[in-house]
């Protein structure tokens, strides 16, 4: 018995690690679109397909979309997007998702047609972490 609440507990403590760590790649994804100030829906277009890639069907992907937006836009109007990048960092410790956000940040910097310089510079932060 101690054997199955033991298998049963590591199963929930990796689909809790891997929904933080994807609301963590959300967040940075989103911080990306925010940073030049507009949402267009290529954008979000592009984080939805972007997080279905990563998860599939199975990650709540609107329920999560507004709370990453609203980190990141709180981490935008006070100054700390470095400090909310470290958080970001912090959280991601999965080597495939780490090696995969600084594409999907350059995709999503580039689905308008345009990359912003607040963009590039964010996107730069993201390349020297994770790139």
């Amino acid at each position: 018995m101690n054997d199955q609440l033991a298998a049963l507990y590591r199963g929930v403590a990796v689909h809790a690690t891997a929904n933080a760590e994807h609301l963590a790649a959300l967040q940075l994804l989103t911080l990306v679109m925010l940073a030049d100030h507009e949402i267009n829906d290529t954008e979000v277009d592009a984080v939805r397909e972007i997080s279905e890639e990563w998860r599939g069907d199975d990650f709540p992907f609107e329920e999560y979309l507004r709370p990453a937006i609203e980190a990141a836009r709180r981490a935008i109007d006070s100054d700390r997007v470095v400090e909310f990048l470290d958080d970001i960092d912090a959280t991601i410790s999965s080597r495939v998702l780490r090696s995969a956000l600084f594409s999907a940040a350059r995709e999503v910097a580039g689905a308008d047609d345009e990359v912003s310089p607040a963009e590039g510079t964010i996107l730069a932060e993201v390349a020297v972490r994770f790139g």
